[in-house]
């Protein structure tokens, strides 16, 4: 088993992956003023929940979009497990021939996203990930990593909504029964999951009107059940689409 870390601007997931299933996947809240030691707690307590043992995990992959975190995370996983930490960063080996201005800047959770989506979906995809920011990457039937858009992600604008307006309330995320609501907290949550949806299908088709063919859809990230349900397209839920992506990465660039 290898312990898989995707370290996200407001959550970071962790794992525990090998080519037979996911063992255990959890989220614990990105802060960048925690420290090694405070880390290697949040992570040894998931292994303990779990039931399982530092000897069981032969090795560990980081993935962030968080940089000034990277060396503290590594640090904790060395503390607790004795090991390495690989890192997900440019000239790994990926098998994707990415076709981009500069292939240097593309997130590395998209790339993980990608070579996960590649191996298990066919070509050509469209890969969404719903997180901080919500991301719909294209990979063409050729294989190439062609781009894609950055959105601002479901709960930062429904958050900024709630805080930038005084008589606007903070509310949760339960499905709106319809979309012309009747009161201001329906109405909101209408706004912010019909309105996701709708951008969703909006670009997914915008992308094949472009690209001149039909796209296989596949949706990963915390938020994607809420959303998913309520768009037109056919869209497949893949929760460990990430953890798939970075065992793949581990074991291509395992030394």
């Amino acid at each position: 088993m290898i312990l898989a870390i995707d370290m996200g601007n407001t959550n970071i997931v962790i794992g525990g992956i090998d080519n037979e299933k996911t063992y255990f996947l959890e989220r614990v809240t990105t802060y960048t003023t925690r420290t090694d030691l405070e880390y290697s707690m949040y992570i040894k307590g998931i292994l303990d929940i779990h039931g399982i043992k530092p000897s069981d995990i032969e090795g560990a992959i980081l993935s962030s979009v968080v940089p000034p975190l990277n060396e503290t995370v590594r640090n904790a996983i060395k503390k607790i497990l004795g090991i390495e930490c690989m890192l997900v960063e440019s000239g790994m080996k990926t098998g994707l021939n990415i076709l981009m201005d500069n292939p240097k800047t593309v997130g590395s959770d998209m790339i993980v996203d990608a070579v996960a989506a590649m191996d298990e979906y066919p070509l050509p995809l469209a890969i969404i990930d719903m997180g901080t920011a919500t991301t719909i990457s294209v990979v063409d039937k050729s294989g190439n990593y062609i781009g894609g858009i950055i959105h601002p992600g479901l709960r930062i604008s429904l958050d900024t909504l709630s805080s930038k307006t005084a008589q606007l309330p903070q509310v949760n995320l339960d499905m709106p029964k319809k979309v012309i609501a009747k009161n201001t907290i329906d109405s909101m949550r209408s706004g912010i999951l019909f309105g996701h949806a709708g951008m969703m299908d909006g670009i997914i088709s915008r992308m094949e009107e472009e690209l001149g063919e039909k796209l296989n859809v596949v949706a990963t990230g915390g938020l994607a059940p809420f959303v998913t349900p309520l768009c037109t397209h056919n869209i497949i839920v893949d929760d460990n689409l990430l953890l798939k992506g970075l065992l793949k990465l581990y074991i291509k660039n395992y030394i």
